[in-house]
């Protein structure tokens, strides 16, 4: 693992200032995104969001499991957001009757789950920025400066009209915040969780730090894919990246839902920020 130490980049615009002065989660930015906060594995909330649906939550305390909690909160999402598609109904002045387009935050995971880097993948990374005040550092490119081709077009596809309708910040508020209840509720003493990622190489996640031969800190994009299961790990990328990650900062796993897109490779996303990660070369 001594290339690794050859990997350490100049610290580029965008990673070097890490994140907006603002969040909705009352911490730091550059603590958040510190492999500090990480370690402590402190509780984060987003503002407002459990006191402004205290009844879904009151529903979910009483749930006795966590599929009757996904079967609540789903049916949740559907009434509030007009999510089934018999609450869609035609377009007002359409001859054809097409149904009015809704983004959703499933629509989303599926793109997500399909690439990345794809405006979908835009948006859900402006919701981190919006939310936890943390700059994505790659779309589609590294992103390096706020003046360069590549940070317009991520500004572009984050805010564009196609999926910004429906609330769709709001409905990825709530999501979080069950991920969250979830874990609670269910894995309560698990304030961390191993994961793993694989990569090819470091231009999309560089090295601010080497600790030893095999443990590095990368600076993680923004929000970013890891799995639960290494030798799923082992298919993106010939580098095995094994993290700690706190489960405060877990947006979405396979098993919250059923019917999800990321089902079959045990997929977690995970807010980044700088990440202590033991590195193997397969």
């Amino acid at each position: 693992m001594q290339l690794l130490a050859h990997d350490v980049l100049d610290v580029p615009e965008v990673v070097a200032k890490k994140g907006h002065s603002t969040n909705l989660v009352g911490i730091p930015t550059g603590l958040l995104a510190s492999d500090a906060f990480n370690r402590a594995g402190l509780p984060l909330h987003l503002a407002g969001v459990r006191e402004a649906n205290r009844g879904l939550f009151s529903m979910l305390d009483r749930a006795d499991s966590a599929e009757h909690a996904a079967t609540l909160f789903t049916a949740y999402m559907e009434v509030v957001f007009g999510l089934h598609p018999e609450q869609r109904g035609p377009a007002n002045g359409t001859r054809d009757g097409r149904r009015r387009y809704r983004a959703s935050y499933a629509r989303l995971l599926r793109g997500w789950a399909y690439d990345s880097n794809n405006p979908e993948g835009a948006v859900l990374k402006g919701w981190v920025e919006s939310r936890f005040g943390l700059f994505p550092t790659f779309h589609k490119e590294p992103l390096l400066s706020f003046s360069s081709p590549a940070w317009v077009r991520y500004v572009e596809e984050k805010m564009g009209s196609r999926f910004h309708n429906n609330a769709i910040f709001s409905q990825l508020d709530l999501v979080y915040e069950f991920v969250q209840w979830s874990l609670a509720r269910f894995l309560p003493r698990s304030r961390t969780l191993l994961l793993y990622r694989g990569v090819n190489d470091f231009q999309e996640h560089p090295i601010s730090d080497v600790i030893d031969r095999r443990t590095v800190v990368v600076r993680l994009n923004n929000l970013v894919s890891f799995t639960s299961q290494r030798d799923i790990a082992s298919w993106f990328g010939s580098y095995i990246l094994e993290a700690e990650v706190p489960a405060c900062k877990v947006t979405f796993f396979n098993a919250l839902l059923p019917q999800t897109p990321l089902q079959g490779e045990g997929e977690y996303l995970v807010i980044g920020g700088d990440y202590r990660v033991r590195a193997s070369y397969l």
